[in-house]
């Protein structure tokens, strides 16, 4: 009933204050960067071993482009929406997996349509392959098929996931 609408509109409240969404952005990035160090230091040599933390990075890497897209826009509703636009943002967008560029743009797209426009351009060529590459991966991997992903690959992916966060961050809550 009411109470219960009083108390998430409180924790609404207190999340907000104390993380809000580019602040959850940040946390997760320097967290999987912290694990590319580490899987780093492995050996070279031990081309198995890396190969076989290039599938968990894959997974993570793929994580984290879902969720910091996520967060951006509910931070763009928090921002700029109303309590009940809020409450539906949030509710509509954790149900979001597997993006890969098109579902990126549709996504961004449903919310404006200049936004559509930027992140298609943005998304063409090496940096959308690169995000369809992590994605067709992390899907490969979590249902038992082989992914010859390498450390690098996954590596090199990463930073340009890192770079359509960043762009979708500046459309969404910079608004260039």
């Amino acid at each position: 009933g009411q109470g219960k609408d009083k108390a998430e509109t409180c924790f609404r409240c207190i999340r907000q204050y104390w993380m809000s969404g580019l602040q959850e952005v940040s946390r997760m990035k320097q967290r999987l960067d912290a694990t590319f160090d580490r899987v780093g230091a492995i050996n070279p040599e031990a081309l198995e071993l890396q190969s076989d933390f290039a599938k968990y990075l894959c997974v993570l890497v793929s994580g984290y482009i879902e969720r910091a897209v996520v967060e951006i826009v509910q931070e763009h509703a928090r921002r700029n929406g109303s309590t009940t636009l809020q409450k539906f943002v949030e509710a509509n967008t954790n149900k979001i997996t597997n993006l890969n560029p098109q579902k990126i743009t549709d996504f961004l797209g449903s919310f404006n349509k200049d936004w559509r426009q930027e992140i298609e351009v943005f998304l063409s060529g090496d940096q959308g392959a690169a995000i369809g590459a992590i994605v067709s991966n992390r899907h490969q991997i979590a249902h038992g098929r082989e992914s010859g992903i390498t450390y690098n690959q996954v590596r090199d992916y990463y930073q340009k996931s890192h770079k359509l966060i960043n762009r979708i961050q500046k459309i969404c809550l910079e608004g260039r």
